[in-house]
């Protein structure tokens, strides 16, 4: 399916808020970007995520890691009211008073609502390193 650069730039937009709202270290900030049934499989927990306090829950412990997020490929696709991001990422963390880099697989998939994009799924895995 194509999509206009306009699109491509508006859902890329969409990591932007999600990254920006990850430096604030506000984890209700980061959870307010996903729906209410929304699902997280995230980089550094084992557990599914599936409601609102249980993705703020995983946000409060991965935020003490301050992670900055840079995207370094990924591919957008737009379906009506949904859209989807996927690619590779790299987290620069702080653990034990020490940077490091962590770099995973990602896919957000976005459902348009009257109050703009929301996460209705999140993906995030460590990159193998074989």
């Amino acid at each position: 399916m194509q999509i206009t650069e306009e699109h491509r730039q508006e859902i890329a937009a969409q990591f932007a808020l999600w990254n920006e709202a990850l430096q604030t270290g506000d984890a209700k900030q980061v959870a307010r970007l996903y729906a209410e049934d929304a699902t997280l499989l995230p980089t550094i927990s084992k557990e599914v995520r599936q409601t609102p306090r249980a993705i703020q829950d995983y946000f409060e412990h991965f935020l003490e890691l301050r992670p900055r997020a840079t995207i370094l490929q990924q591919k957008i696709r737009l379906f009506g009211d949904i859209a989807t991001n996927s690619g590779i990422y790299k987290f620069a963390v702080t653990q034990d008073n020490e940077d490091r880099v962590v770099i995973a697989r990602f896919t957000f998939v976005y459902y348009r609502t009257g109050e703009g994009w929301k996460i209705i799924e999140h993906h995030s895995s460590m990159l193998p390193e074989v």
